[in-house]
């Protein structure tokens, strides 16, 4: 079993450390500390050693930071996480805030009007942070200062950091050799006049070297540094326990390999201009570049690495069907048992599980699996635990947010089900999110925009009923890496334009605190537009669905949906019908013929 269901920490646990916290601030004569989310690889999702917001304060969302002042503690989070904030944390303690609509430095300089300092871990910062909270905190006679990690000091059993293997990602799936990869972005260094580039993002490590690893849960990503020079040959730092003899013949002997202490003094010895991604990049890895002269400039490895080639789109494909037959066995099984009333939340994650690890090139669940029904389907990012574990009572909708880690590719589908009854209220919901997911699944673009450009038309069926949702409309997806991958975006925020090649979500919701909560969700490709009859046919990009999953036609207000957007729902079935029944027998496959059907 992949996933568990403890609960990692209780509210209770935040007092009594946050007081110890504060104790290790006064004697250093600090005001404050800042506890973010990420460790110094800045990745989204860290492993244990690294969880040191939800060992503080409870909240476990995978995005999220808290200020610790002296009387205070706020817990700033996204609009994913403002229902699952309040749930996690002790609130005579720790409050939660809303971010970006408050920014810490303000609400910071609010809360010490005499001004103050505050200390922060350069390790696990960048240097655009730390810059925009100085700018700020200036006006207010705030200082920010580099500090030990007051938090690692007071986590007595605090795991180690991950020694977790790493291993080869086959030429096969990666569908160019690291060598190629290297010395196409070194031709690129070189055209900027670079004489290397900085890398501090593991999936980038990954996919430049093609290499997976195991150093942090649902990602299969090694933490590790690596400088990449102008020559094409590169530096690679890790704990040297993690690369193995067939790993280090993989990377021949233009790969230098370092234990991961020796980066800074690497980076020390650099001369020149050298790419760094400021963005990206921890305080200290500047900080370490002191004979360089540092380029800001985005990290090299991150469009080629969103851009997929034609093996990385194949492994995908063949990926998602799989993912759709173990989706459509558990599916069918669900409408069985779901009416009786027996099921817990905990039932349907093992399941579905059990369901994806029938396919042998299954390596993990690409996160932990959303399982929410009624209330819970309400929190975005809800994890079942123990605690929370909920009987699903029939008529209850439940969103199920899920997806599997293959060798040959990332899925993330996500399906809202009608367990029973449904009332007029969550089938116009329902119907107005899925208007939104065809409208994004049907457009068709000229080259250059960006995933601000399209993001509103997800949205807009529910704006005209006063309804929206407090998250992007889709993210960017690795080919066997993160399953939340940039630079594209579909956010009011993305300025990235989107490029042939690029796998994102295609994901609206809608969300009633208290009640249900309501996602579909199918993964999208940027292609190049086939062209149309009669038309002048100008250049144009469009969007191939990978999903291959039934929507639940139970939950359709028919009379919400236009002839268009009806004919897309049953060629979309009727494809799925087409490409998964091969995979299914038995009653699996009775039941993908029944809700493939034509409307």
């Amino acid at each position: 079993m992949f996933q568990i269901f403890n609960t990692p920490t209780h509210p209770e646990d935040g007092p009594p450390r946050l007081a110890l916290l504060r104790e290790r601030l006064a004697l250093a004569g600090l005001d404050g500390f800042l506890v973010p989310r990420t460790d110094m690889y800045r990745g989204e999702y860290v492993a244990p050693h690294d969880e040191r917001l939800a060992w503080l304060t409870g909240f476990t969302g995978s995005a999220g930071q808290c200020v610790v002042l002296r009387d205070a503690a706020g817990v700033f989070v996204d609009g994913r996480y403002r229902v699952q904030v309040k749930s996690q944390i002790a609130p005579d303690h720790f409050t939660p805030l809303d971010w970006p609509a408050i920014q810490p430095a303000d609400w910071i300089a609010g809360q010490l009007p005499d001004g103050g300092t505050i200390g922060f871990d350069p390790r696990l910062h960048t240097t655009d942070e730390i810059e925009e909270l100085r700018e700020k905190g200036e006006k207010f006679r705030i200082t920010y200062c580099e500090t030990e990690n007051f938090v690692d000091l007071i986590w007595q059993d605090q795991p180690p950091p991950p020694l977790g293997a790493v291993f080869v990602h086959p030429l096969e799936l990666a569908g160019e050799p690291h060598a190629a990869k290297r010395a196409a972005l070194a031709e690129r260094l070189r055209c900027k006049g670079a004489r290397a580039a900085v890398l501090t993002l593991p999936d980038s490590i990954a996919w430049l070297f093609n290499i997976r690893g195991s150093d942090v849960p649902r990602n299969p990503v090694p933490q590790a540094f690596a400088i990449l020079h102008d020559t094409g040959a590169a530096d690679l730092f890790c704990a040297p326990a993690k690369l193995s003899d067939m790993v280090r013949a993989h990377l021949g002997d233009e790969v230098a390999c370092h234990p991961t202490g020796e980066f800074c003094a690497a980076l020390k010895a650099l001369q020149g201009p050298v790419l760094l991604d400021k963005p990206s990049a921890p305080v200290w890895v500047e900080e370490c570049l002191t004979g360089a002269e540092p380029v800001l400039a985005s990290d090299p490895c991150i469009l080629p690495k969103a851009r997929k080639n034609a093996a990385e789109i194949a492994g995908m494909e063949a990926a998602h069907l799989r993912d759709g037959a173990a989706m459509c066995r558990f599916l069918c099984w669900l409408d069985a048992e779901a009416p009786t009333g027996a099921l817990t939340e905990i039932d349907v994650v093992t399941r579905l599980e059990e369901e994806r690890r029938r396919d042998p090139l299954l390596r993990d669940i690409s996160f932990d699996t959303i399982a929410g029904s009624g209330p819970n389907g309400a929190i975005v990012h809800y994890r079942v635990t123990t605690d929370t574990n909920r009987r699903i009572a029939p008529g209850d909708l439940l969103l199920v947010d899920s997806g599997g880690q293959y060798a040959d590719g990332t899925t993330d589908i996500t399906r809202t089900i009608a367990t029973g009854p449904v009332t007029a209220e969550q089938t116009a919901a329902f119907t107005r999110v899925l208007k939104g997911m065809i409208a994004i699944s049907t457009i068709r673009w000229p080259g250059g925009l960006a995933g601000r450009d399209l993001d509103s038309l997800a949205r807009a069926p529910l704006w005209r009923a006063g309804q929206d949702y407090d998250h992007g409309t889709g993210h960017g997806v690795g080919a066997y890496l993160s399953v939340h991958e940039g630079p594209q975006r579909l956010s009011r925020l993305s300025e990235v334009p989107l490029e042939p090649g690029m796998i994102l979500s295609n994901e609206p919701g809608y969300y009633r605190e208290g009640a249900f909560g309501i996602r579909i969700e199918n993964l999208i490709r940027v292609v190049e537009a086939p062209p149309l009859p009669g038309a002048d046919n100008r250049a144009m990009l469009a969007f191939a669905t990978l999903t291959r999953v039934p929507i639940d036609r139970r939950l359709i207000d028919l009379s919400l949906l236009d002839a268009g957007e009806r004919a897309w729902l049953d060629t979309y079935h009727a494809e799925t019908r087409h490409r998964i029944f091969p995979l299914l027998s038995g009653d699996a496959a009775v039941w993908l013929e029944t809700v493939t059907r034509p409307l």
